[in-house]
């Protein structure tokens, strides 16, 4: 794709990786075939292709119009037409150059303004967030129905193992994850303890991928320098970080591009991805007992964040069908279940859309239950599935218990 950027623009740092990006864009359109939003909406412009020209004309108009940045904000970043992509072209990357530059161009609505600032606010805070969850879950039977879809059900959990003087992994426990889906990182926990790994909680709070993703890209960075701050010094110490919230375990490996350009934090951050994996990964080398209930009928969905993100598509599939579940199989399973960290509350409409799609995807082979990998998945199909929807982890803690 040819381009002739802004002269006012032509300095800065993220508009020269924009430039780059999009010059690898052949306008081939293969991408539109994978991309959620077009699939719904059948708009050129809810499509990467027709977002990638939308975001070169503000980089060489140096302007942008609010309907345009509305079309933007309806990208999920799944980033499955980075898969489809035959170019190569870095769409994750370049779609959040283009929010954060189109902050400073265009008013979002009042309502959109004030529900990111109050995520932003909110979730990243645990000593707030927390306290707040816990209330909506003590009123949730008394809730609409349309907020109590963002309520989850309060979980019994087993409380985590006593810390160890050696640990071999650091488990990482989010903001979100740690307040309503507690059970996931103690049974990883418990997983790693049974395979002769002890392992660690770490409190290191909010990765940063809410700020960045919403456009509040110093934000964003401010956190993941914070992150970095407080794992640093147990690095030499432990063999890997594990997160097992592929949402936040993506954003942890793409630290060194985040930070390429901070004298201080680029070495530091590269120095993290090189000890973090997800949970999947590591657990492959492995060798865990098989479960007492093999023949489990269950249906994988597998996030964006893991198989776009990641590259670890089908690996859940893989250790499930060694530990003896009875795997069914779904259609379209390249596409987002329409969670997306934030989306699903600030695009709610086309969120549940894309939920309902999912759910009879998954649903249509009658599993006994739904297992995922990420927090946002597990919260969102839980919303509205038929049969139980749970991280994988707790699954397999749960039968080897």
């Amino acid at each position: 794709m040819k381009t002739s950027i802004h002269p006012d623009l032509a300095a800065l740092p993220d508009v020269q990786a924009a430039d780059s990006i999009l010059r690898n864009c052949v306008h081939c359109g293969f991408c539109n075939a994978t991309c959620p939003t077009y699939q719904e909406l059948g708009d050129e412009l809810d499509g990467p292709r027709g977002r990638i020209y939308l975001i070169k004309n503000l980089l060489e108009d140096n302007r942008i119009s609010a309907e345009a940045v509305t079309h933007l904000d309806r990208c999920l970043t799944c980033r499955a037409c980075e898969t489809t992509c035959p170019s190569g072209v870095q769409y994750g990357q370049l779609i959040d150059i283009g929010r954060g530059m189109a902050e400073q161009y265009a008013e979002r609505s009042r309502v959109r303004q004030t529900l990111s600032w109050l995520m932003r606010l909110v979730i990243p805070r645990r000593w707030l967030f927390k306290p707040l969850l816990r209330t909506g879950q003590l009123f949730r039977p008394l809730l609409p129905a349309a907020l109590k879809s963002h309520v989850p059900a309060r979980q019994q959990t087993l409380p985590p193992l006593a810390a160890s003087d050696n640990p071999r992994v650091l488990l990482l426990t989010g903001c979100v994850q740690s307040a309503a889906t507690p059970g996931v990182v103690t049974a990883l926990q418990r997983l790693l303890a049974k395979a002769g790994r002890p392992a660690n909680l770490v409190d290191e709070g909010c990765c940063g991928a809410l700020d960045y993703h919403l456009g509040a890209h110093e934000a964003g960075r401010a956190h993941m320098r914070r992150v970095i701050d407080q794992l640093l010094p147990e690095l030499d110490q432990v063999d890997a970080v594990l997160s097992s919230a592929t949402g936040c375990g993506v954003t942890l490996a793409e630290y060194p591009r985040y930070l390429e350009d901070d004298p201080v934090y680029a070495a530091r951050a590269q120095r993290l991805a090189d000890k973090c994996r997800d949970a999947v990964s590591y657990l492959a080398a492995l060798e865990l007992p098989v479960p007492a209930s093999n023949g489990l009928r269950v249906a994988v969905h597998t996030p964006c964040s893991m198989q776009h993100g990641l590259k670890l598509n089908g690996q859940v599939e893989k250790i499930l069908e060694r530990l003896g579940y009875t795997l069914v199989p779904h259609a379209e399973g390249h596409l987002c279940c329409g969670s997306a960290g934030s989306y699903s509350i600030l695009e709610p409409a086309l969120s549940e859309r894309l939920q309902r799609r999912k759910i009879r995807a998954l649903q249509a082979g009658k599993p006994d239950v739904i297992v995922t990998a990420n927090i946002g998945c597990q919260l969102h199909l839980g919303a509205g599935a038929d049969v139980p929807v749970i991280h994988w982890l707790e699954l397999v803690a749960a039968d080897l218990s």
